[in-house]
């Protein structure tokens, strides 16, 4: 039967589980930090990104009530979480709308699912399922510390790119320039909660098994945004028959 874990020795494995699998080294976040792309491709991202982090507050209700009242520490923080990314002095999602429009496509195009590739909206329902079904330490390592840890990372390496090469100005780049510090800080109250509350050593290795999932799947979101917009493969002329 396996050990539960010390609190350092839970954080350290939560870290090793995000490694190797970061998105900030998949292809289109690469290409993006060494200026590679163009607004056309921002744009796409954005069309993309909208409907992955768009329902957000929406992941973090779903945790919030499956977490119990005697989780004040974790259910302060969801709230203050959904707050920020829907009331406080300007949503999240009006901040990426704006960066779109700045890269030429529209609020009607982002808003339109249909312009999502399938592995975004593979993602968003990941995330939904996550949220409604696991322990809330569980969705919350998941959500939390697989996905939402890494934006700064991300955006540090981005958003001077942004500014410096392309020529946005910093109110139409505010949605990257937001996320490096407030995602900090979401990242390390979700490690914290994730250690507080995964007490068992099942829900210790539940929460490395979903952290693992999370960072391939925002890696695999992220790579196929490169894959679809920025080097798509050619198409088949002579596909091979069906077999018999």
């Amino acid at each position: 039967m396996a050990e539960l874990l010390s609190k350092p020795a839970f954080r350290e494995a939560l870290e090793d589980a995000i490694k190797g699998r970061e998105a900030k080294n998949a292809s289109f976040s690469q290409a993006w930090a060494n200026g590679e792309l163009s607004r056309e491709h921002f744009a796409r991202w954005a069309e993309n990104h909208y409907h992955y982090v768009g329902p957000f507050a929406d992941y973090l209700g779903y945790i919030y009530s499956n977490t119990p009242d005697t989780a004040t520490d974790a259910k302060d923080f969801l709230l203050q979480n959904m707050y920020e990314e829907e009331l406080s002095d300007v949503r999240h999602t009006d901040l990426l709308i704006r960066f779109a429009e700045a890269c030429g496509t529209t609020r009607e195009r982002v808003m339109d699912v249909d312009n999502a590739t399938a592995v975004t909206r593979g993602l968003q329902g990941w995330c939904y399922a996550i949220s409604m079904r696991e322990h809330f330490a569980v969705a919350t390592a998941a959500l939390v510390v697989g996905l939402e840890s890494q934006v700064p990372s991300i955006y540090r390496r981005q958003y001077p790119v942004l500014i410096e090469k392309y020529g946005f100005t910093e109110e139409e780049a505010e949605f990257f320039d937001l996320h490096i510090t407030s995602d900090e800080i979401h990242g390390e109250r979700g490690y914290q909660i994730v250690l507080e509350h995964a007490t068992t050593p099942e829900l210790q290795a539940r929460c490395l098994q979903l952290v693992r999932h999370g960072a391939e799947a925002r890696f695999s979101y992220t790579k196929a945004l490169y894959d679809t917009y920025v080097s798509p493969e050619p198409a088949v002329a002579n596909p091979a028959p069906a077999l018999a």
